[in-house]
C-alpha cells in the first residue's frame, strides 16, 4: 500500500525504477532454480555463495558494473536460501 502511495506522489518514473530492480532478483532466482536440478553438493552451494558475495563487493567499486550489483548479490541470497533448505532436508 505504501509503495502505491509513493508511486502516485512521485509519478510514473518511480514505477519504472521499482520494476527495474526486480530483474536483479528474478534473473538470479531463475539461475538458482536451474542449478537446483543439477544436484550440486553443499560445498558447491557454499562456493557459489562466496563467489556471489565477492563479486558483489568488487562490483560496488566499479563505475560501470555498479548498476548490476543486484545480480551477484541475488545469486548469493537465493543460493543461501537453497542451502538452508538442503540442510533442513538433511536434518528432517
Amino acid at each position: 500500500m505504501i509503495l502505491v502511495i509513493i508511486i502516485t506522489v512521485r509519478g510514473e518514473s518511480m514505477l519504472q525504477r521499482a520494476l527495474g530492480s526486480g530483474w536483479g532478483v528474478l534473473i538470479p532466482g531463475v539461475i538458482i532454480a536451474g542449478l537446483a536440478f543439477a544436484g550440486l553438493s553443499i560445498n558447491a552451494w557454499r562456493g557459489l555463495i562466496v563467489m556471489g558475495l565477492l563479486l558483489t563487493s568488487a562490483m560496488i567499486w566499479h563505475k560501470r558494473l555498479r548498476h548490476f550489483v543486484l545480480l551477484p548479490s541475488g545469486i548469493a541470497l537465493t543460493g543461501g536460501i537453497m542451502l538452508v533448505m538442503m540442510n533442513l532436508k538433511l536434518l528432517g
